[in-house]
């Protein structure tokens, strides 16, 4: 068990003395709306590209005589804004917990939706040729980069905001985010989806991108009316009196235990995403599912994460972070072989049935993600282990996953059984991290207890 260093705890209910307790509830409501059109960016433009990675960019940007290899190219241009997500995490992790977390943010919603917004507008590799996968792959750097310092920042402006006792309810609000961006993604891939394969190729994927601008135009109005984390002010108080010569980073490195727990934390729901979302499109397609079917499947799978994130997110504000991640990692363990048979099957039916039940185990995992990696650092390097922390754990469970899955596919011959291994391997991650974490809930922010 990971005990070293014990933060303090909250000495109320309503954690007196903890800047965030008193908060004005109008200006929390508006913190949680900002971060929540924050994380309905971020979700819809990544999505959307996994998406359209999976529907139509081997075609139009990496052809090849062979569709599996033309597949395989695209997730390896979805695994590189992964990549780049942790970069990110570390760039406006490092000036997020120097200057603020309101101005980070407004550079991130800008980059993600202009990036996005521009991809919509890139022309295919029969026009400019080997250029157009470059450009492709440049913009979701951009992306990546951007996304790597959006989470982190619109999950701790909400719970550093909110009073000790219900850090998980308003978590679980912003966290809404990802089933939101997700289901907007899906619903305007549907629409385009349904044009003849001609319009489609030509210039029906480019809407869902383009729309991105009206997004970053919403965000950007409620953003700029948040005010600065009362904790994180608190915090530039005290520094102003004591400051700290190392950068975030350093002090993060020099007790690496806290990030590297947080990362492990996260790569089991990352994992189950990224399988039961982008890659069962291929997966399902390749096996004689109509593509119509398979989305609508991601349609229900979207509204049903509306009731279970807010649900789990608030549970683990009674029940404990640990409790409620380890639950959905145990129903991964023992779901993911039932999950590949049910979608065997050929059936519509059992195809819905069995992504729902993986999207509930995945809520159960994801859902007190946000809370839990807060409450594992200090506030001078929250920012940062945050971001960090999350993003190497999407890079790890949700980067590489479809494009090893894909490999593992092809030499498999086609057999399931690879793609349920991985489910089981980083669910087990997750909860052997879970497991060496301490209980976080009821922390107290405030408190200066380093990295741990």
């Amino acid at each position: 068990m990971y005990t070293e260093k014990q933060p303090p705890r909250a000495e109320s209910p309503s954690a007196a003395g903890t800047p965030g307790a008193a908060s004005d509830t109008t200006q929390l409501r508006r913190v949680a709306l900002s971060s929540l059109l924050g994380t309905v960016l971020e979700y819809y433009d990544f999505l959307l590209y996994s998406t359209m990675a999976a529907l139509v960019f081997g075609r139009l940007f990496f052809p090849s005589s062979n569709s599996a290899a033309s597949t395989i190219a695209a997730f390896g241009t979805l695994a590189a804004g992964y990549a780049a997500r942790p970069v990110g995490g570390v760039l406006f992790g490092h000036f997020g917990d120097r200057l603020g977390r309101k101005s980070m943010l407004i550079v991130t919603m800008l980059m993600m939706g202009g990036a996005s917004f521009v991809i919509g507008l890139l022309p295919d590799y029969g026009s400019i040729g080997v250029l157009a996968p470059i450009l492709l792959v440049a913009l979701r750097l951009v992306q990546g980069i951007a996304i790597g310092g959006e989470w982190g920042g619109a999950a701790l402006m909400v719970i550093e905001h909110a009073d000790t006792e219900r850090r998980g309810k308003w978590a679980g609000i912003m966290q809404l985010g990802s089933p939101i961006g997700f289901l907007l993604s899906t619903v305007v891939v549907m629409a385009v989806s349904m044009l003849p394969d001609e319009s489609l190729y030509s210039w029906g994927w480019r809407l869902p991108f383009l729309l991105s601008g009206v997004l970053v135009a919403v965000g950007l109005y409620v953003r700029l009316g948040v005010v600065e984390s009362p904790v994180f002010r608190n915090a530039m108080a005290q520094a102003e009196a004591e400051p700290k010569p190392t950068t975030p980073l350093v002090q993060l490195l020099r007790n690496p235990r806290p990030l590297v727990l947080a990362c492990a934390a996260g790569i089991g729901p990352f994992a189950l995403t990224a399988l039961a979302t982008s890659h069962i499109i291929a997966y399902a397609t390749d096996i004689g599912y109509d593509k119509s079917e398979v989305m609508r499947a991601l349609v229900a799978m979207s509204v049903l994460s509306l009731i279970g994130i807010p649900l789990f997110s608030a549970l683990s504000d009674r029940l404990g972070r640990r409790a409620v991640t380890m639950a959905g990692a145990i129903g991964a363990v023992l779901f993911a072989l039932p999950l590949y048979a049910m979608v065997n099957t050929g059936s519509a039916l059992w195809l819905t049935v069995g992504l729902l039940i993986a999207q509930v185990v995945q809520n159960l995992m994801y859902a007190p993600l946000a809370p839990l990696l807060a409450e594992m650092f200090g506030t001078e390097m929250r920012y940062t282990g945050v971001s960090l922390g999350y993003q190497m754990a999407s890079l790890i469970g949700a980067g590489f996953a479809p494009l090893i899955a894909s490999g593992l596919l092809a030499a498999a011959g086609g057999s399931s059984l690879p793609l349920s291994a991985i489910i089981v391997v980083t669910a087990l991650t997750t909860a052997t991290a879970v497991r060496r974490i301490a209980e976080t809930r009821g922390r107290d922010l405030t408190a200066d207890f380093g990295s741990g």
